[in-house]
């Protein structure tokens, strides 16, 4: 069976999720054959100009069209935040598998409708998942393992940040990331959605309380003229930031256990620096991503005398996803998680199971955001998180 894909967006994200659709098929033995079909985006010169680089077969420039299409099986969605529901609810209503591109709304009303949608499509056979990319760094997956076996015991703290410093610049342009109506949220939902997944992935454990603040440290900039990615051009005139630079707040797990959480584009000299330490009863784990092949362990089991930080290199074929690739110690870098992405996401739909993270999954982080942002704006300390979802696992 040969799965078309679709691919809506053609941004920073759609590079990457290109490079996974073209490299997955050639690494992996998957269960189905892939087919790049067709590119999407509203500028018809760009988008085939992206489409012929990234090995797309055609672009187009209505994904009304293209998702009405009895060719296309799976619809990839690397749009601004603002329109992942109106795309995502109308790809699974079509009978289209859907990935989605995290954070999974801009807000818990949208998120709450995606989610719906994909029960209701689960129930034909219809599978979605969230782009929770990190979730697929062998390191992390395989940290995710360790707790789960009992390597840290019981959890009494997380410490998790994402640090990046690509608006310390106040004439960096106003891009669609800085604006509320595309983006929803700022540092918050853009790089803090994957601290807070990633806390709930590794620990198993629900994020159920929070209280944080948020500022905005540059509060006008110039308008864009031209941009890509992360980096852009001004034009005449300045707009108004309408979203958070930091978001620092802390976290009650489902257990007690508390969660400090920084996610900033404010820290200068950190380009993507995403960091987690869980910290137990019978030891600590450790990754960074700037160091994305390393996990640290802390063992308070073993004799004090050797007790310490070891260095774990995860290039094992037994670790995750590692034995499709090179031989051990050979490094895997950014783009290989999003090859692995693709293959959960096929193997599942192979299998007639529901990949993971779920759009279920992704409503319980869109509801961790919403209660940092309702305890920074109201001041009011602690603010329970709604109707929290258990974090589910996925295999890696």
């Amino acid at each position: 069976m040969t799965l078309r894909v679709a691919m809506i967006g053609y941004g920073f994200m759609g590079a990457a999720h290109s490079v996974g659709w073209r490299q997955a098929p050639h690494v992996f033995s998957l269960p189905d054959d892939i087919e790049m079909a067709v590119l999407v985006g509203r500028n018809a010169e760009a988008v085939a100009d992206a489409a012929a680089q990234w090995g797309w077969a055609e672009s187009a420039t209505d994904w009304r069209e293209v998702i009405a299409r009895d060719d296309i099986d799976i619809v990839d969605i690397v749009t601004p935040g603002d329109s992942h529901a109106e795309i995502a609810i109308a790809a699974l209503e079509a009978g289209k598998h859907v990935l989605c591109e995290k954070p999974l709304a801009n807000t818990v009303e949208e998120a709450e409708a995606m989610a719906d949608a994909a029960a209701r499509a689960a129930a034909r056979g219809v599978r979605s998942m969230v782009g929770f990319t990190y979730r697929r760094v062998p390191a992390v997956t395989f940290l995710r393992d360790l707790i789960a076996q009992g390597a840290v015991g019981r959890i009494a703290h997380v410490r998790a940040a994402y640090r990046q410093d690509w608006l310390v610049d106040p004439e960096m342009p106003l891009a669609w990331r800085l604006q509320k109506e595309h983006a929803g949220s700022g540092a918050l939902g853009d790089i803090g959605a994957h601290i807070i997944d990633m806390t709930q992935f590794v620990t198993g454990l629900d994020v159920t309380a929070v209280s944080g603040v948020l500022d905005t440290i540059v509060k006008q900039r110039p308008l864009q003229g031209s941009g890509s990615g992360l980096s852009g051009t001004a034009a005449d005139g300045v707009g108004e930031v309408t979203v958070d630079d930091v978001a620092i707040f802390t976290g009650r797990l489902s257990t007690g256990a508390l969660v400090s959480f920084e996610a900033t584009r404010f820290a200068t000299g950190r380009k993507n620096d995403l960091s987690i330490e869980v910290s137990g009863d019978k030891g600590a784990l450790r990754f960074d991503l700037e160091d994305l092949n390393t996990l640290w362990f802390y063992d308070r089991t073993a004799p004090e005398t050797t007790q310490g930080f070891t260095r774990i290199l995860v290039t094992e074929a037994q670790h995750p996803y590692v034995a499709a690739w090179w031989p051990a110690g050979h490094m895997l870098g950014y783009e290989h998680g999003f090859s692995h992405q693709v293959v959960d996401l096929v193997t599942a739909i192979s299998e007639g199971a529901d990949p993971h993270p779920s759009f279920a999954e992704g409503l319980s982080v869109q509801r961790v955001l919403a209660a940092v942002e309702e305890s920074s704006q109201s001041d009011s300390g602690w603010v329970r998180v709604g109707a929290p979802v258990v974090a589910e696992t996925s295999a890696g």
